[in-house]
């Protein structure tokens, strides 16, 4: 698979972003370690804001996306569950700068891409609300959402916990997930 030179752009970003924060990173430092200068960057983006902020819009429509594909294409409910569990695992062990700058770097986004990034997680986490739903029906809608963000928030501490070896880990989080919400 090619990255596209915005590509590399946002995941140097993101990188640096979660390494020094955002205030610590100058476009001039994501230029250098993307191999241009700084300004170059003014080509893919209006400035650093715009860099965090399409950071953290491109993964949440990119995890709606994949949620709702993985969904459609699974069978049954509990292969709709491992397929959301599997997928947000993966997301969470290749990507765990973008969980840092989200939970960081929230404040620093403009109201209008806060705004519109909570929206499509919203809409992400109710893909995975749909699926709970079926399988637990004593669980009203705000249980499951309660229960699906818990497991959001045990996946995403993977940045911060000591590896295993991602096939153990991946395991490890799947059991640990799917016990969580059904049981």
């Amino acid at each position: 698979m090619t990255t596209s030179r915005r590509d590399q752009i946002l995941a140097t970003a993101a990188e640096l972003f979660a390494e020094r924060g955002f205030h610590g990173v100058s476009v001039h430092d994501i230029g250098a370690a993307c191999g241009i200068s700084g300004p170059a960057l003014y080509k893919h983006f209006r400035g650093k804001d715009d860099l965090l902020e399409h950071s953290l819009l491109d993964i949440s429509e990119e995890l709606l996306a994949t949620g709702r594909a993985r969904v459609a294409g699974s069978a049954t409910p509990d292969d709709q569950l491992d397929a959301l569990v599997a997928w947000h695992i993966d997301f969470a062990l290749t990507h765990p700068a973008l969980i840092v700058i989200q939970h960081r770097e929230w404040s620093t986004l403009r109201d209008e891409a806060r705004a519109a990034v909570r929206d499509l997680q919203l809409a992400y986490v109710d893909v995975w609300v749909d699926v709970v739903r079926v399988l637990r029906d004593d669980l009203d809608r705000a249980e499951a959402r309660a229960a699906v963000q818990a497991v959001f928030g045990l996946i995403n501490s993977t940045p911060h916990s000591a590896r295993i070896g991602e096939p153990r880990m991946r395991t490890l989080l799947a059991g640990m997930a799917r016990s969580a919400l059904v049981g």
